[in-house]
């Protein structure tokens, strides 16, 4: 099997002290698409809500058709490589216009992936992310303080809400490798299957 050429990606939450981040393998052959998939699969994102990549003067995301004239380029048809190529070696990636988690994506490296490895991969992060909808980072930094204080006023309701204890330091990572991995296999088995449907 040949290698493929695969960028390591640095994810890091904006404005969070101390960082919540990620480091993943990314094929470059792979779309923005995926890259949205896998940034979910392992900072811990829900896929709930609406969200865009942007590099330099351009954006990438769902684009509405409603709104044909916004700028916004299909992401599932930009490859990572085109960004690589232009030189582009940092991407904003922002999730949840309302909750508004701005995400600063840095490729780090570009070289041969290992033969046998299917790709994404999760590499290693630290720090879990904030629950979906818990209101930016004014309504995180709350939900941190009254979670961290069982006398806190608002400690047993939100407690509640998010469905038992939070501890910010844990990312389950065994959990957040399985999600990444699920990504590698479906694209696997999708390259699989196009070989497969091409004419001998």
């Amino acid at each position: 099997m040949t290698a493929e050429t695969v960028a390591r990606l640095h994810i890091v939450l904006n404005d969070i002290d101390p960082a919540i981040w990620r480091r993943v393998d990314m094929p470059v052959t792979a779309s923005l698409k995926m890259l949205h998939d896998v940034v979910q699969a392992a900072m811990g994102w829900e896929n709930y809500h609406l969200w865009h990549f942007e590099a330099g003067d351009r954006r990438y995301g769902v684009p509405d058709p409603m709104w044909p004239d916004s700028g916004m380029a299909a992401a599932k048809n930009v490859k990572l490589a085109a960004l690589v190529d232009r030189g582009v070696r940092e991407l904003a990636y922002t999730y949840d216009m309302g909750d508004d988690w701005r995400h600063t994506i840095t490729i780090e490296t570009v070289g041969p992936g290992e033969p046998d490895v299917k790709y994404p991969r999760f590499v290693a992060g630290e720090r879990r992310c904030p629950p979906e909808d818990v209101g930016g980072l004014p309504g995180y930094e709350m939900f941190l303080k009254a979670m961290g204080d069982p006398t806190h006023e608002e400690h047993d309701r939100l407690r509640d809400w998010y469905g038992g204890p939070y501890n910010p330091d844990d990312i389950d990572e065994r959990f957040t490798r399985h999600a990444v991995a699920a990504i590698a296999i479906r694209r696997h088995a999708g390259k699989v299957a196009y070989q497969k449907s091409r004419p001998k």
